[in-house]
């Protein structure tokens, strides 16, 4: 099936080259146009190529009310545009990602949408089309990955289809309702089927929204956002975390802001501790994501039950959980943190008739001048935090006692060989502030330098901003050595390659997201803040 698809893409760029490249301004007939556009339909819709069919389809009942006029090169040109670009994106990998909104300050709050389709034409046409609106995009092929990360990313919206290769778009549907059973996150289902069974199986199963193929765009961005909104004003109403039960982290923004007016006023102490379970992601890998989701209700149960009446709990995001300590100076929030990770790290979980214990480390900061603000107190507690995982785990630093310039330090790495893209991506990232991070940036010509050079063999998290078509190593080369030296680095891939082969392969081999050459700087550095923060 792939072959027919990479000659149906092979001979519709022969054509187009035929019509334009040629310097000889001639006429091209209705006919031949029909003729085109009718192949494109009849090879898209046998080999399930949803996007490509859609587009034939709506450009070919165009032509029909058209008469039998011929064409000249522009008109033709402006006509077969969306083919053409559809073509492009196929040829020039890179996930075909559309622009964030321009100038975008506030990058972390743009809802963040998962599509899952392993038509590569449709994802394509949907990933443009929503990321038009200013929404980001992680597109997959893989519904396995896509379940996976979406730990990792905290997806506002996601986007199913229901008929995957070989694959039950359903099963999915129902796993990421068991995973995301105690929060609201819109569920989309789109098919081909749109029988009355497979609508209301797909509801019963937790879908919010059911649309029909061919889809149309403009409708479908309009759904999506309803369901965007309906998700925001629910998040906007909840002060508690649906999982755990605690206030969460947008109460803790007012509560504590709150805390420091009161510090302004009175002089009085107050503490602020961030909490993370350790080794959380082997209690997940090891037992089910289920079994991690209970570690964090007993966890915050726990906390809640075992600090003092005037602390207050927060979840946080994620396995960290913040205690705010009004009017406790540092050593009194120590203290009250030892004792609860030793009551904590003494109870006994027990999962398919294993049993185990968890811990966690925390950073604490007590206020202690009336210029802190609230980012100020939480970066130096994670800080803090940082420094009690990098010194063993299972123990309180105080953010009070260590250096407040040390930051958790991400290694970036820019793989590409063109000088100039080398120089101004290093630029763009050296003038970035990533928060808790201290970025150690290096930029290499080819895969070959990348991989003598040993970095990603050292200790620490690695994000790599990797240029699809190299010389030496070829970007997909180059991708798949990193994922089997080091499977937990992220990928952003740059490169102007699109053909339908080189996307599958590409998110086959575990990159995150991609960006088409040429890009905006702007977009370019919004989206790579983004990924940061979602993924680290």
């Amino acid at each position: 099936m792939e072959k027919y698809k990479r000659l149906l893409f092979e001979k519709i760029k022969n054509q187009i080259a035929d019509w334009f490249d040629s310097e000889v301004e001639l006429m091209i007939s209705n006919e031949e146009v029909y003729r085109f556009l009718h192949s494109i339909k009849g090879t898209s819709g046998t080999l399930d190529l949803r996007g490509l069919y859609q587009v034939s389809t709506r450009l070919l009942e165009s032509i029909e009310d058209r008469g039998k006029s011929d064409w000249d090169k522009k008109t033709l040109r402006d006509f077969l545009y969306e083919i053409i670009s559809l073509a492009y994106q196929y040829e020039h990998f890179n996930d075909a990602s559309a622009p964030l909104p321009r100038g975008d300050s506030d990058t972390e709050h743009v809802p963040l949408i998962q599509v899952i389709d392993d038509d590569l034409s449709m994802l394509i046409l949907l990933k443009d089309a929503l990321e038009s609106k200013g929404w980001m995009v992680i597109a997959h092929t893989d519904p396995d990955k896509a379940v996976a990360q979406s730990y990792d990313l905290q997806a506002d919206c996601f986007i199913v289809d229901i008929n995957l290769e070989g694959r039950d778009g359903l099963e999915f549907l129902e796993r990421m309702q068991r995973n995301a059973q105690y929060q609201l996150v819109p569920k989309i289902m789109i098919s081909v089927d749109n029988s009355r069974e497979t609508r209301m199986k797909a509801y019963k199963l937790g879908a919010d929204d059911f649309i029909e193929k061919p889809i149309d765009m403009e409708e479908l961005i309009v759904r999506v956002g309803r369901q965007l909104q309906r998700k925001q004003y629910v998040d906007n109403l909840a002060l508690v975390d649906e999982l755990t039960k605690v206030y969460n982290r947008r109460f803790l923004s007012n509560q504590l802001e709150r805390s420091i007016q009161e510090f302004r006023r009175t002089r009085l102490p107050f503490s602020i501790a961030i909490l993370d379970i350790d080794w959380f992601k082997k209690i997940n890998d090891t037992f089910g994501h289920p079994a991690g989701d209970r570690v964090l209700v007993d966890l915050a149960h726990f906390l809640k039950e075992q600090s003092r009446t005037s602390d207050v709990v927060f979840r946080y995001g994620g396995e960290e959980f913040v205690i705010l300590f009004p009017k406790t100076t540092e050593s009194e929030a120590v203290a009250v943190l030892s004792r609860l990770l030793q009551g904590f790290s003494s109870l006994i979980f027990e999962e398919t008739d294993e049993t185990f214990s968890a811990t966690f480390s925390a950073g604490v900061i007590a206020v202690t001048s009336a210029s802190q603000e609230s980012a100020d107190l939480l970066r130096a507690a994670d800080q803090a935090l940082y420094e009690a995982k990098e010194s063993g785990k299972s123990r309180i630093v105080s953010a009070n006692k260590i250096n407040p310039e040390s930051r958790k330090k991400l290694y970036v790495s820019v793989i590409d060989d063109d000088a100039i893209i080398r120089a101004m991506l290093v630029k763009i990232l050296q003038g970035m502030d990533m928060g808790k991070f201290t970025l150690d940036i290096a930029a290499y010509e080819d895969g070959k330098t990348f991989f003598a050079s040993g970095r990603l063999e050292g200790d620490g998290e690695h994000f790599l901003i990797l240029d699809g078509i190299m010389p030496v190593m070829d970007g997909l080369e180059v991708l798949q050595k990193v994922k089997q030296t080091n499977d937990s680095a992220h990928v952003l891939m740059l490169t102007g390659r699109k053909s339908e082969y080189d996307i599958s392969r590409a998110l086959k081999l575990g990159a995150d997201d991609y960006m088409t050459k040429p890009f905006s700087i702007k977009e370019l550095e919004a989206r790579i803040q983004r990924l940061i923060k979602r993924m680290f």
